[in-house]
């Protein structure tokens, strides 16, 4: 795994409702691409290939349109590593959500 990505997917919506629902549809289509990913809740971090990373974003705004939205911007974070192993999402965040 030579990079990570997160996404934050900010589509045009009449309501909060709309915009919940669009963003549950690119949340979806992260879950289908079958990577490791960790919804939170401003931003949607992925962990595989740059390249398939890359459109993996591109499609996130596809489906944001196709799913209603007449607009939709996009704030991306990218780690890459092109000859090594960049941090893992499970390094980030495990010691944060450990039960007492």
């Amino acid at each position: 795994m030579n990079a990570s990505v997160a996404i934050q997917s900010l589509p045009e919506a009449k309501n909060d409702a709309e915009l919940i629902r669009i963003v549950d549809e690119v949340i979806a289509y992260i879950k289908s691409t079958g990577l490791n990913y960790y919804v939170g809740p401003f931003e949607t971090a992925i962990e595989g290939d740059y390249d398939e990373l890359m459109d993996i974003v591109k499609e996130c705004q596809h489906i944001a349109i196709r799913a209603g939205a007449p607009s939709v911007a996009a704030y991306i974070k990218v780690t890459y590593k092109p000859d090594g192993e960049v941090l893992t999402i499970e390094k980030k965040v495990a010691k944060h959500h450990l039960d007492d």
